[in-house]
Formats: C-alpha cells, structure tokens, sequence
C-alpha cells in the first residue's frame, strides 16, 4: 500500500483537517503518516489511523526526507505557512528538495493537495 505523509505547520493544521474530511474516503486507501502533532489531530478528529513519526521542529521533517530515501513514501501533503519564519526552516528545505530529486509529488497548499489526491494516475503508481 502507498504512503502519504500529512504534515501542517500550527497555523495550518486547521486548513489541513478541514480538506482531509473533505477527501477522506480516498484517503483510507493509503497508509499515512505525519508529524506527531499533525498525526494526532488527524486520527482524533477524522477516526483514521495515521502514524507518527516525529516532532517537525525537533528533526521531524529530516525522518520524513530518510524515508522518502528509503522508499517509504510515494506523496506528501505539506501545508506551509510561508508567511512565517521557521527555526527549523533548513530542514523543511531538505525535506522538499529531497522529494523533488526522488521525484516524490508534493502539494504544498490546498490547491495543489487537491490535484494529486484526485489524480488517479498518482494514485495508481
């Protein structure tokens, strides 16, 4: 079964649960993961399991960029809030530039989470 790794920072996390309600029928259809925060709200409010893997500021999202290395992941949904500096904001730069050089699809906002959960080409890989 593919892997989609659900990640927010704090000012989005509501954006990313509003849009996972809306799309998740096609979401049980995967395995997912996300940061512990994010990977806590989700499974509370939605009653899917989505497994955590560790904090994002606290080295979250370079376990994320090893899996990706690893194989372990085929998407990931990241909703950024890219109005505010990040302390850790060269480990969400690895972690995109890892998924782009493995070739990994990843939507950064609602709009392009949209697409790939409905492409069904991606779906399919």
């Amino acid at each position: 079964m593919n892997t989609i790794a659900l990640i927010a920072h704090n000012s989005r996390k509501t954006d990313l649960l509003n849009w996972a309600k809306v799309h998740r029928e096609a979401l049980i259809k995967y395995n997912l993961i996300g940061t512990t925060n994010t990977s806590k709200l989700l499974s509370e409010m939605l009653d899917i399991e989505v497994k955590g893997f560790g904090h994002g500021p606290s080295g979250g999202d370079i376990l994320l960029a090893a899996k990706i290395l690893q194989g372990e992941v085929q998407m990931i949904i990241f909703f950024i809030d890219a109005e505010t500096p990040h302390g850790h904001e060269h480990d969400i730069q690895t972690l995109i530039r890892t998924a782009v050089i493995n070739n990994i699809p990843i939507a950064l906002n609602r709009a392009s989470a949209d697409l790939l959960i409905l492409d069904e080409k991606v779906q399919k890989k």
